[in-house]
């Protein structure tokens, strides 16, 4: 292995480090620079080779959990064009994501409303991703006026993510109960966006 390839894979085993020690009780400003290296099996020392500091190691994790889920969420309409229902496909989609990727999640749930200013705005730019690419593919799959489509958007992402939130800790038959009634939310919304008259 070339040292490139080393210092990747050091990098890598740092973010998985910092993710396997947040929980439901820990947040990533409890965490500690020390805790994280010895996680990944590093020096303290070697860590500063790779992020300047804890709040530097945390907004990389944000981008990397955003980047993540942005990505899977693609493949999901993927699928959808070959024929599934793009709401079922797409909860589907993120609830095994949520519940595969826990502490990634809870991450960007934190965050979003924690103390650090560049947190919050990294989260926040996570989700303009997602509003983004869900009224682009609104507009290409409907009729509807741009305006409206990220209407529709905002609307549906920000029901999503907050559901999320409910379904993280819940035991497997809640969780699909909270899934359908999110479906069913999302169609409404849909239903609503493409009636809508003014």
């Amino acid at each position: 292995m070339n040292r490139k390839e080393q210092k990747l894979q050091t990098r890598a085993a740092i973010m998985d480090a910092a993710f396997s020690l947040l929980s439901d009780e820990r947040s990533l400003s409890s965490i500690s620079l020390r805790e994280v290296a010895r996680e990944a099996g590093i020096a303290p020392t070697s860590f500063y080779r790779h992020f300047k500091d804890m709040d530097d190691l945390g907004l990389t994790l944000v981008d990397e959990g955003g980047l993540a889920l942005r990505q899977l969420m693609r493949q999901a309409r993927l699928r959808i064009a070959s024929g599934g229902d793009v709401i079922k496909v797409s909860i589907d989609t993120f609830m095994e994501f949520v519940f595969a990727n826990s502490n990634v999640f809870r991450l960007l749930l934190r965050e979003r409303s924690g103390t650090s200013t560049a947190f919050r705005e990294a989260v926040s730019r996570e989700i303009q991703h997602f509003i983004a690419e869900l009224t682009d593919y609104i507009c290409r799959h409907t009729k509807l006026p741009l305006e409206r489509a990220n209407l529709q958007a905002e609307a549906m992402v920000k029901l999503v993510f907050s559901t999320g939130a409910e379904a993280i800790d819940l035991p497997p038959a809640q969780q699909k109960q909270l899934s359908e009634r999110l479906i069913k939310q999302l169609r409404f919304i849909a239903i609503g966006a493409a009636s809508f008259k003014k």
